[in-house]
């Protein structure tokens, strides 16, 4: 199994030094195009009424509402409605997103999400096809930037989804302070990469979306010739396979931490290698001990556009004990399972995924994405057979900007599920899409 991952690791190695190497002076790429166009379509007001707002100004603090290292493509674009101080210093605004989805499913997973995990492997009758829609993923926001004479650059967010109980529910997504190399607060971890995930409808995404949000305090520092360091102290989330006989859970004592190194060619376009270090505690309840076992994860990912109509998305991640922090996996407890073999043991199980993205732009406004993913567990120790051993994920679909803060898509989803027993089954779904941004 490691001989077959180390093949797809080097495959894709290859594929991120071939994008990494066009380096060269080209046309403004379209989705550049259409951010340009976003920022065009924002209504300015000021704080202190009759001062002049310089165009200058304001085009520095707009820009800066997009230049995020953790931002992902579903995320609400700034909003169209800015108060700005007087000097120019200070841009407040609120936003959100109105966003509906549909859509129609054969092969039997029913969640709002496209998730190969749960495909069943038994096919029933009662359940094989299912029309819904949803709401979920309609947000609010609320973002300050600005600069203190003491302070130095700053920002401050909270973002709500409506994505709680019965996708209606409102839910905190992120709530963070950055003061300038210092965040401080709910945010994605250090250990992700949400620019170089693929744009989809589907709101799971590929089944290798390691995604997490923590409350964390990080370093991120930006030096010369493009590299970005990182580094964090993360509050962890952990998932055990605790069967209350002869193990059981133990509170968590220990922080993750997590840090990246980047290189990056320009704000939009990067290579990035992200590591995990994680405490795993059980107790063994026969032996009366308390055991700490060592977590860890590998993620190199990288967005690149080679052209002015394509931009290629690409990630691999490697590990153990690190399921929790998204994906598949996430579903189930994998940080830590069971040995059959010794009753009272708990070990963390190796597990590795990969992500290819290609998007084509037939225009600013109009473009299309297509993309291949796959989720695989490799415990050392027998399962059971019906256990998931892997999933693949694709997507394919087409997005059309209306206007620049009106989008619609559709898209077609398959996927897999495999067990350990060899049983396997596919899934499919056809979902639209229509978003507002304010």
């Amino acid at each position: 199994m490691w001989d077959y991952m180390n093949a797809i690791l080097r495959r894709f190695l290859f594929v991120v030094i071939m994008l990494s190497a066009h380096l060269f002076a080209g046309a403004q790429h379209m989705s550049d195009i259409q951010q340009d166009s976003l920022e065009h379509s924002h209504r300015i007001m000021s704080l202190d009424a009759g001062t002049k707002i310089y165009v200058d100004s304001v085009r520095r603090l707009i820009s800066a509402f997009y230049v995020d290292q953790f931002r992902h493509f579903q995320d609400p674009a700034a909003p169209y409605f800015l108060f700005m101080s007087k000097d120019a210093n200070l841009a407040m605004g609120i936003g959100g997103c109105v966003r509906m989805r549909a859509w129609y499913d054969w092969g039997g997973v029913h969640t709002s999400g496209f998730i190969p995990y749960f495909i069943p492997m038994h096919r029933n009758p009662a359940h094989t096809r299912r029309f819904d829609t949803t709401p979920a993923g309609s947000a609010l926001f609320f973002k300050v930037i600005g600069r203190n004479k003491t302070l130095g650059n700053y920002q401050l967010y909270i973002q709500a989804d409506f994505s709680g109980y019965e996708s209606r529910d409102f839910k905190l997504k992120k709530a963070y302070a950055i003061i300038n190399d210092i965040t401080i607060g709910y945010a994605n971890s250090t250990f992700s990469d949400p620019a170089a995930l693929p744009p989809t409808i589907d709101a799971a995404g590929p089944n290798n979306k390691l995604t997490v949000t923590n409350v964390l305090v990080r370093w991120m520092h930006t030096f010369r010739h493009g590299l970005v360091t990182a580094f964090s102290v993360e509050s962890p989330k952990r998932q055990i396979d605790v069967d209350n006989e002869f193990t059981e859970a133990v509170d968590q004592w220990m922080p993750d931490f997590s840090s990246f190194v980047q290189y990056e060619w320009n704000s939009s376009q990067h290579v990035r290698l992200a590591g995990i270090v994680r405490t795993l505690p059980y107790r063994d309840i026969k032996t009366s001990k308390n055991h700490n076992i060592l977590g860890w994860g590998l993620q190199l990912s990288s967005i690149a556009k080679p052209t002015s109509r394509i931009t290629c998305y690409a990630n691999a991640s490697m590990g153990k004990g690190y399921a929790s922090l998204g994906g598949d996996l996430l579903v189930g407890n994998y940080d830590l399972i069971g040995d059959k073999a010794v009753p009272g043991k708990l070990y963390a199980p190796k597990s590795y995924g990969w992500c290819l993205g290609l998007q084509y732009n037939f225009k600013p406004n109009l473009f299309s994405v297509i993309t291949f993913s796959e989720s695989r567990y490799m415990p050392d120790r027998t399962v059971d057979g019906s256990e998931y051993k892997y999933g693949l994920y694709g997507a394919a679909n087409l997005f059309w900007n209306m206007t620049a803060r009106m989008q619609v898509g559709v898209e077609y989803n398959v996927g897999k599920r495999c067990n350990f027993n060899g049983e396997n089954r596919w899934a499919q779904r056809v979902g639209a899409l229509a978003q507002f941004s304010f």
